[in-house]
């Protein structure tokens, strides 16, 4: 099998299905990545297996719940190859996502990422829907038009890089605990270090799933990251999130403080959860 040297790295919580339509994804492939890393975070390690790539699944266990950036360091530990795709758990890759990403990484060292397409709810229960995601999606709001992008608007929905690169930024900073500003942090840290951010069309499809807007769920998470990055970084970050909650009286934001005045309360969060 000529397979590419690449590997596809992902992190999972809770998302057996979501795991599933990956895998599926990758299965379509024009051209196949050599591996497959999972990380299962607090829960035992996926039993998928694929009979056109390797698939090699991890337990990872921490105190916190979601241990976003250490995992995805764990993640790059295991992978075989010297060129990584990274995908959140919730994206389907389309079919030439693996060659772009690859063709990109040969032609330059850069950290390069890709636009994300959300997919409608119940897109992925149809039948074909693998054929058909195009049509069933929408450009993400905020980066639809994806050319060049600024290091504040890295995500690690989609991405690619060298161990090379990756180690250089220094990886994800395992001091961002749970929800929050950890990819964020990822983007400042390569423009630190002077990394590229470049931009290859390698589409990921984004499968539906109950999200907040604000993110009240995690308002603990977003707070304490937030002062982490406050502190590392001497500007706010999620900037919006902030606002949304001193809106509603959550918190006070001045200057260098953020005062929590109380927690959301149950129905709050529910009132937040977005329609579609």
């Amino acid at each position: 099998m000529n397979n590419l040297p690449i590997s596809v790295l992902t992190i999972a919580k809770s998302r057996n299905e979501a795991l599933r339509n990956l895998v599926l994804g990758l299965e379509m492939s024009e051209r196949y990545p050599a591996e497959l890393i999972i990380v299962n975070m607090n829960e035992p390690a996926s039993e998928l297996i694929s009979e056109n790539f390797q698939v090699r699944s991890f337990r990872f266990d921490a105190e916190e719940k979601l241990p976003l950036a250490a995992a995805r360091n764990f993640a790059t530990v295991q992978a075989t190859f010297p060129v990584m795709i990274f995908l959140d758990v919730d994206c389907i890759p389309s079919s030439n996502l693996t060659g772009k990403y690859f063709d990109a990484c040969q032609e330059s060292d850069h950290l390069w990422i890709g636009p994300v397409r959300y997919l409608t709810k119940g897109a992925t229960l149809g039948h074909d829907f693998l054929h058909k995601m195009r049509e069933m999606s929408s450009p993400d709001p905020v980066r639809g038009d994806l050319r060049d992008v600024n290091y504040a608007l890295f995500w690690s929905l989609n991405f690619a890089c060298s161990k090379k690169i990756y180690d250089h930024i220094g990886g994800f900073d395992t001091r961002f605990t749970g929800y929050g500003a950890e990819d964020t942090d990822f983007g400042f840290s390569a423009r630190k270090k002077s990394v590229p951010l470049s931009v290859v069309d390698a589409v990921a499809y984004h499968q539906y799933h109950a999200s907040y807007d604000p993110p009240l769920n995690h308002f603990r998470d977003i707070l304490a990251n937030a002062r982490t990055f406050f502190d590392k970084w001497k500007t706010w970050p999620m900037e919006g999130w902030l606002r949304k909650f001193e809106i509603a009286g959550l918190i006070e934001l001045e200057n260098d403080e953020v005062r929590i005045l109380r927690e959301p309360e149950e129905m709050e969060i529910i009132a937040a959860m977005k329609s579609q």
